[in-house]
């Protein structure tokens, strides 16, 4: 995978379950500033979680720091270097949190292969593959949930650029679910979009090996 098909998947995490910060604080009486880019995910999917953390590596050119919680099945990915942290905000056009009015993708990830490559990280992290029962009948279900921002209506242009059929469920205090239903839309979403998170992979597998789609 080339660098910015790197980055396009990178940006996609951070706009699902990452973070950025700069915080003020005193230690031993001395004013001081941490910079912090924080990816948290589910501890119990080690193998996504040793991806994500070899991916922001790559990215940033700078191995993240691990911290397990132990009273949640939690596990964060963090970056602290100050310079890699503004990297990501002035370079990449990531932006400080929270995400809520506030999240966008950055105008080069928008487009063609390397928004479809931003959509993956997000689905990685903010979606899921759901099986659903009708009239006795499995149906594979994708669902992304994105809360009220500028990113919402980029996420949908990338949808439409792709040709996806999908459904847009409207929840509370202007949260949306995106829906993509069916086995057809399911390959077309593996062979389009992918997924790197392999419990995902496995869910739509049965489903992806099915003749005659």
């Amino acid at each position: 995978m080339e660098k910015e098909d790197k980055i396009a998947e990178f940006i996609g995490i951070m706009l699902g379950d990452g973070s950025i910060g700069i915080y003020d604080f005193e230690q031993e009486g001395k004013k001081k500033r941490m910079h912090q880019l924080k990816v948290t995910l589910d501890s119990r999917n080690k193998e996504y979680a040793k991806y994500v953390a070899k991916l922001i590596e790559n990215v940033l050119d700078e191995e993240p720091k691990i911290f397990f919680k132990k009273k949640e099945n939690a596990v964060d990915i963090r970056v602290f270097k100050k310079e890699k942290v503004l990297y990501a905000l002035d370079s990449l056009g990531l932006k400080i949190s929270p995400k809520w009015e506030n999240m966008e993708i950055p105008g080069d990830y928008t487009k063609g292969k390397l928004g479809l490559l931003v959509l993956r990280g997000l689905f990685d992290t903010d979606g899921s593959v759901t099986v659903f029962n009708n009239n006795g009948i499995s149906y594979p279900r994708i669902e992304i949930r994105v809360c009220p921002c500028p990113a919402k209506n980029q996420f949908i242009s990338i949808l439409n650029e792709a040709g996806f059929n999908y459904k847009i469920q409207e929840l509370e205090k202007g949260k949306i679910k995106i829906r993509i239903s069916g086995k057809y839309e399911l390959k077309k979403w593996f062979s389009l979009v992918g997924s790197s998170n392999k419990l995902y992979i496995e869910r739509a597998m049965p489903f992806l090996q099915e003749k005659g789609l």
